[in-house]
């Protein structure tokens, strides 16, 4: 459904069906139901530690997103569920803020931690993906301790000096 011209270029809206789609491919890691869904020249980033968490950072196109799906998250934790409690859409664009659970394999913890996605959509498929997670929250649970925060410099010495994204 074309919503409206905007100079030379449409905008269009993405179908509720089309979201719901990608997120039930991207919980069960659909490899073959996420390639029908992703654009060829995709750009997509996950932000958070790249240190602690190698799935973290920037892929461009199918073929670097699906390699992240299928060699570097399993890697790192198997994931156990992804729960979206809030999703909004709106034009060609969605917004999700959910919870991400796994099992980190080298030790069996359990991980849990809040994720947000904003996604735009061209032609039924996902041409821009960024997530934000609570690294914080997730470094710490994958390190099976609490940060130090005095250790490092410009943070302060509070726990509430620090705030993560």
């Amino acid at each position: 459904m074309i919503v409206c011209r905007v100079g030379n270029t449409l905008d269009q809206t993405v179908s509720r069906q089309t979201v719901q789609a990608f997120y039930q491919a991207y919980a069960k890691r659909d490899l073959t139901r996420l390639a029908d869904l992703i654009d060829d020249e995709v750009d997509w980033t996950i932000t958070g530690p790249v240190d602690l968490m190698r799935f973290c950072g920037t892929r461009r196109g199918k073929a670097e997103v699906l390699a992240l799906f299928a060699a570097q998250m399993p890697d790192a934790f198997k994931i156990t569920g992804f729960v979206p409690d809030t999703l909004l859409i709106d034009g060609d664009r969605a917004a999700m803020l959910g919870r991400l659970s796994g099992v980190r394999l080298d030790s069996g913890r359990k991980i849990s931690y809040q994720v947000a996605h904003f996604v735009r959509f061209r032609d039924h498929k996902v041409i821009e993906f960024r997530s934000l997670i609570d690294s914080f929250d997730a470094a710490e649970q994958l390190l099976g301790r609490p940060l130090e925060l005095s250790a490092r410099p410009n943070l302060g010495t509070h726990p509430g000096d620090l705030i993560t994204v």
